[in-house]
């Protein structure tokens, strides 16, 4: 007996097609949402072909207004808690010199291999950076410059700092957003660990690149003369640091990545966060990944500083 075919007719093939189209469209609207503008617009396809298959978030925000232009999976933005890493080297070397506790030009040896309470903090920066000042110890994310120079900061001062920078701070740029958790540390190991992003603080995407706008917010002002060193290791680590697969076409960039895992789940996840231009900040960009390292992030972030640096230019020239 032949087989038998049963075919849908064409009215229904439509039908199914239309609903699965609505089903992509509003998962699509979902996890990558822009703002009305032509910024958002040209930023958020950008954002969703980068971001596709891979479990994260991604925001887009105006550093002048604070408004959110594009933005991937907003909920994880604003649910998500993690340890930040590296990313807070900037803040704990802000407070160190706003209290006057560290010569920005004074060069520290870089010893590579760093215990601290049992863990391995071994700096992974290229071998040949043997001794670094403030400005290169952002560029590189040295651990062992960090946990010296953070041993001169009183548990309470940091904790102050990190506080000061928004971190544990609703940030009012999510619905029902949760709120970081900091820790006082209760000895100079946990300072240390703290200091590095591994120990007593988490934070949510949101928290993270607030943070980062208030600085790119100074960076414009030009009005926090004593962050000059912090400005120009974020620049160059974009250039040729441990941020360097950010790094966009016809468009400078400053930056910072950061790799950690919790206590509760060992897998790694990564941050960058950053902002361009760098000379004049004009946006900031949250790139978080579930399971992947700051430099996997970094690569993530290029895409969209260089989509933005063309839509500038195509701006300018009047496209």
């Amino acid at each position: 007996m032949p087989e038998r075919y049963t075919c849908l007719p064409m009215t229904a093939i439509a039908i199914w097609a239309k609903r699965i189209l609505g089903v992509i469209a509003a998962l699509n609207a979902v996890l990558c949402t822009a703002q009305p503008g032509k910024t958002g617009a040209t930023l958020a396809p950008v954002i969703a072909r980068e971001m596709a298959r891979k479990p994260g978030t991604v925001v887009v925000m105006e550093v002048a207004s604070g408004r959110i232009i594009a933005q991937w999976n907003p909920k994880v933005a604003a649910l998500r808690v993690a340890a930040p890493g590296s990313t807070i080297k900037p803040f704990v070397l802000l407070e160190l010199l706003r209290l006057g506790k560290l010569d920005p030009e004074q060069h520290l040896v870089c010893r590579r291999q760093l215990r601290i309470d049992g863990r391995h903090m071994d700096c992974t920066h290229s071998a040949v950076v043997t001794d670094l000042d403030a400005a290169d110890a952002v560029a590189y994310s040295c651990n062992t410059y960090f946990a010296d120079v953070a041993k001169r900061l009183g548990r309470e001062e940091l904790l102050d700092g990190l506080a000061r920078a928004g971190f544990a701070s609703t940030t009012g740029l999510g619905k029902d957003e949760a709120v970081g958790r900091l820790s006082l540390a209760p000895d100079r190991n946990h300072v240390q660990l703290q200091a590095l992003g591994y120990w007593g603080i988490e934070v949510t995407p949101l928290e993270l690149l607030a943070a980062y706008r208030s600085l790119a917010l100074h960076k414009l002002r030009d009005d926090l003369p004593q962050a000059s060193p912090v400005f120009e290791g974020l620049e160059h680590a974009v250039q040729y640091g441990m941020a360097h697969e950010a790094e966009a076409r016809g468009l400078t960039a400053a930056g910072k990545t950061g790799t950690a895992a919790s206590d509760a789940n060992p897998q790694v996840h990564g941050f960058f966060v950053g902002y361009a231009p760098a000379e004049k900040p004009e946006i900031a960009v949250l790139v978080y990944l579930e399971h992947g390292r700051g430099s996997d992030a970094a690569a993530l972030a290029a895409p969209i500083f260089s989509a933005y640096g063309k839509a500038r230019r195509d701006t300018v020239a009047g496209r």
